[in-house]
């Protein structure tokens, strides 16, 4: 799945100020996304998923009122990091024609005792008076985690400002999306999933051949290269995560630099360079697999991890 520098350049940023309180302010950065579903390789089953939840109640409302649905609501993508969860959560937005606004902790969190819950607030009134508009909070776990696990009296309050913020949504909100995105969804607090919390859980898998090919070529473009065999080095990196692409693509830059030193003129990529960048990595993804196979054979009372056990069985992952 592309999510490269040249998607930066496809989203139009509006700086807006929300005021925290009387005595400081932060910029947060309001984007239109430029990209939608047709940037996204592959994962047909999820984006049909997410059309019909969260996509046509906005496009056809009628419809979906008629059924005692609305627009908005919230969603949880979990997965291998590296694998796009935040370009996915773009491109909903992008294909809602939705304002997007990406919750960054550092603007959350603060050492002052009851701020950090007064700034999320104030995150969530600002997507509510930019509806329609996708609010997108990364490392949900961060933020949501296990309030038995928690010492800090503090961090169990940000917890429960949380829900009340999501239960805000079902009660007096529309057009808003909240969508959340972790590595780690098994440490989230119980009462996040509960129904109309983040109940839909999609899982965003490391992609398939076709799309690896598609994001080593967006890696690999305007660099000097010779005629590579991309094909191939897709079907060579299988497990491999978007990030880990992008770092085989790195390693082969770095190859060509050396040898363009060493000449005094530019050398091109060559597929020896890329050759080398895979046979000196292993993808990151297969310790998280590790892992949340365990969550989903042992402790996945209500099969939410189903899929996971299914993509290992498919894609053979030990």
């Amino acid at each position: 799945m592309p999510h490269d520098e040249q998607d930066k350049n496809r989203i139009r940023p509006k700086l807006k100020v929300i005021s925290f309180d009387g005595n400081k302010s932060s910029l947060v950065e309001t984007e239109q996304s430029q990209v939608s579903f047709q940037d996204v390789g592959g994962m047909e089953e999820l984006k049909k998923k997410i059309r019909l939840n969260f996509i046509l109640p906005l496009q056809q409302p009628e419809m979906f009122q008629a059924f005692g649905k609305s627009a908005g609501g919230s969603l949880l993508l979990y997965g291998p990091p590296g694998c796009g969860k935040t370009f996915l959560a773009r491109a909903i937005a992008g294909e809602i024609n939705a304002n997007f606004l990406h919750v960054e902790l550092q603007a959350i969190l603060s050492m002052y005792i009851g701020e950090s819950e007064h700034n999320l607030h104030d995150f969530f009134e600002k997507a509510r008076q930019e509806k329609p508009c996708v609010m997108f909070i990364d490392e949900l776990d961060a933020l949501g985690g296990s309030r038995h696990h928690m010492q800090q009296h503090h961090n169990r309050m940000l917890v429960n400002q949380l829900l009340i913020e999501l239960d805000g949504l079902q009660s007096f909100n529309h057009e808003v999306l909240v969508i959340g995105a972790t590595n780690t969804p098994w440490y989230l607090d119980s009462a996040l999933r509960r129904p109309g919390r983040f109940n839909h859980l999609f899982f965003v898998p490391p992609p398939e051949p076709a799309e690896r090919e598609l994001i080593l070529g967006l890696k690999l473009q305007g660099k000097p290269q010779e005629q590579l065999n991309l094909k191939r080095w897709a079907e060579m990196t299988t497990h491999f995560s978007g990030a880990d692409l992008e770092q085989i693509v790195r390693d082969a830059v770095e190859h060509a630099i050396e040898r363009s030193l060493e000449s005094g003129s530019i050398q091109p990529i060559t597929d020896k360079d890329i050759k080398s960048s895979i046979e000196g990595r292993k993808p990151t993804t297969l310790d998280w697999f590790s892992t949340a196979k365990n969550y989903a054979t042992f402790s996945d009372i209500n099969k939410d991890y189903e899929q996971v056990l299914e993509y290992v069985k498919t894609h053979r992952i030990k």
